[in-house]
């Protein structure tokens, strides 16, 4: 079953439960043959330590079609390196450990710089741009998947419903967008995105007027999530933003490159819950203080490629018009908890759209004094066109690597 929303842009494929999720699974390893399936897994290697990835192996090890796992690993010395080389063993799939810290990967980094190429700060959008160019050096990928790794209630069948239409010959998608409803532990989850990404595009439309772009972001249940799944001719020339502007960047990648009927949004969970990022009111570098602020950054950025004009003006009528949508999207929020005997913190929500309506003019100050910023790292065509034995050299390191720990 799928429907369409906002003026018909985005495909939205729904899981009703009525197909066995192995029967699902069976047809995506059919098609797999022909299209096969390479799942990125972006990891701090405090995630190893954490909860949630030693579940998410244990549900992985089942998938039957999988082609390769590729993990980024950041954040680890040597001894820690070695410990994940052990940690993603009891995967039976090829796979791969990137040690994006190790020195032949810094040594890659400096060619770059030397280019003027290199990635301008590091975290999880230069991990998977890493692990995109490892998927593109490979060349035996017709689909790649993303997930994030800190899921607490993962299930593989999440994977399977996740990439299904994409391998599926007889669709027309070359990226899929999960969604899923955010509750967990009796509370309705998913702040940024209800707090700050929908009352935003609602206060833009108003402020700046009908936009395509805008009803195509509105268009998504959960513009946010971390799990996608996209065809690899996307890849070469795919911009990945720096900061933690990765998942609008993509969508909006797909906005620039793809027709809408390329694109699709798929119901992969019916319960979703995951590492909670702090609100760090305090601290503008870290938490949801941060990522707000990137979010907005990279919208008004997509906006004013397109032609819209800004000012300081129109970011204060901006941040005025969200505080009241927000405010009004909360007290829906808090009705629909109460009528399904779920709870909601208003004073916590509050505090909430106060500190993102701050980050809308914060983010419009940064824009206004520096509009040229490209804080996307270079395509990797660019790249190869750059230095043509890089990705070739990338494989060779990440290898040798592996050779040193065995």
């Amino acid at each position: 079953m799928a429907d369409f929303h906002q003026n018909g842009q985005v495909a939205t494929l729904h899981d009703l439960r009525s197909v066995n999720p192995d029967t699902l699974s069976h047809a995506v390893a059919t098609f797999a043959r022909d299209r096969p399936v390479t799942l990125v897994l972006p990891s701090l290697y405090s995630e190893i330590e954490g909860p949630a990835l030693s579940g998410i192996l244990d549900e992985l090890a089942q998938v039957p079609y999988l082609h390769r796992i590729v993990i980024g690993l950041d954040q680890a010395d040597a001894a820690q390196y070695a410990h994940a080389i052990e940690f993603f063993a009891r995967l039976p799939q090829e796979h791969v450990v990137i040690w994006n810290d190790s020195p032949r990967q810094r040594a890659l980094g400096e060619r770059l710089k030397a280019h003027g190429l290199y990635p301008s700060e590091p975290g999880k959008g230069k991990n998977v741009w890493t692990c995109l160019g490892y998927v593109l050096a490979r060349r035996d990928t017709a689909v790649m998947a993303i997930h994030d790794c800190d899921i607490t209630t993962y299930s593989r069948h999440m994977l399977t419903r996740l990439v299904y239409p994409l391998v599926n010959p007889n669709f027309p998608y070359q990226l899929s967008k999960g969604f899923y409803p955010r509750i967990g532990e009796g509370r309705i989850n998913g702040r940024v995105t209800r707090l700050l990404v929908s009352p935003l595009l609602v206060a833009l439309r108003k402020v700046i007027g009908d936009r395509d772009y805008i009803d195509y972001l509105r268009s998504f249940r959960y513009p946010l999530s971390g799990e996608f799944a996209m065809r690899s001719v996307m890849l070469p020339d795919l911009r990945i933003p720096s900061d933690w502007g990765l998942e609008i960047g993509v969508l909006s990648e797909a906005w620039r490159n793809l027709a809408p009927k390329a694109v699709c949004q798929v119901e992969i969970a019916d319960a979703y819950d995951h590492k909670h990022q702090d609100l760090s009111p305090d601290d503008a570098a870290t938490g949801l203080n941060r990522m707000s602020t990137d979010i907005c950054k990279a919208i008004v950025r997509k906006l004013a490629a397109d032609g819209t004009v800004f000012t300081q003006n129109t970011f204060r009528t901006l941040k005025a018009v969200y505080y009241r949508a927000a405010l009004d999207m909360l007290e829906s929020y808090y009705n629909d908890a109460a009528m399904n005997g779920l709870s909601i913190d208003r004073h916590k929500e509050e505090q909430s759209i106060e500190l993102f309506a701050e980050n809308i003019m914060r983010a419009g100050q940064v824009f206004l004094e520096n509009p040229f910023e490209t804080p996307f790292i270079p395509t990797w065509s660019r790249v190869n066109s750059a230095d043509p034995e890089l990705l070739s050299d990338m494989l060779r390191a990440v290898e040798e690597d592996l050779a040193d720990i065995a």
